[in-house]
């Protein structure tokens, strides 16, 4: 999948975060808050920042630890939440295997393999927000595509798109301050999750 873009859900304002398949035919919304559009545009867009955002920290946590995000994978879709993981590996051994410097002990002992993969749940949103900014692919399986998915139309993806833009260039953060305020109590969107629709 890749991210088509950050729109706005007409009733709500609230942002949606667009994932296309790469047949360009379909895409999936996923309904999160104004921080994670804020961190995923940066991302997108790559904004500088005068302190990394918690994004820009995770994938230079990453780094120093010898790990690379190597795929988002977006599994499943339970009460209306999307699921996510991120797949990590050890970047030394992905390079020695890349440039065929694994030896026949190490891969026999799962090197570079599926086995020493780690699997870290994570909301989509912020799986999403690493991924743009480590280069690393995003994942959805079928059937999640298949449930959640509607048929692209480019017109008006680009009015929403260029409406979107409208609004972020016109908020101030005490404006958003004060939207965010106005949600009442037990917002859905204020839930750990990302969401299918409000």
């Amino acid at each position: 999948m890749s991210v088509a873009g950050i729109a706005l859900d007409a009733s709500s304002r609230s942002p949606i975060v667009l994932l296309r398949d790469p047949s360009r035919s379909r895409q999936v919304p996923i309904w999160i808050d104004q921080a994670q559009a804020h961190n995923i545009m940066a991302g997108l867009n790559d904004t500088p920042q005068p302190r990394p955002l918690s994004h820009d920290l995770m994938a230079a946590l990453l780094e120093a630890g010898g790990l690379q995000l190597e795929r988002v994978i977006i599994h499943a879709i339970e009460d209306s939440t999307f699921r996510a993981v991120l797949r990590l590996c050890d970047s030394d051994q992905i390079s020695d295997v890349s440039a065929g410097e694994a030896t026949e002990e190490e891969v026999e002992a799962g090197i570079g393999t599926d086995d020493n993969l780690l699997e870290i749940d994570a909301r989509p949103s912020d799986a999403i927000a690493l991924a743009i900014r480590t280069g690393s692919s995003i994942w959805m399986l079928e059937e999640v595509v298949a449930e959640a998915s509607i048929a692209v139309d480019a017109e008006a993806d680009a009015e929403d798109r260029d409406e979107f833009r409208r609004f972020l260039d016109k908020i101030n953060p005490a404006a958003l301050g004060r939207h965010l305020e106005s949600r009442p109590p037990g917002d859905p969107r204020d839930s750990q999750g990302d969401t299918q629709s409000p």
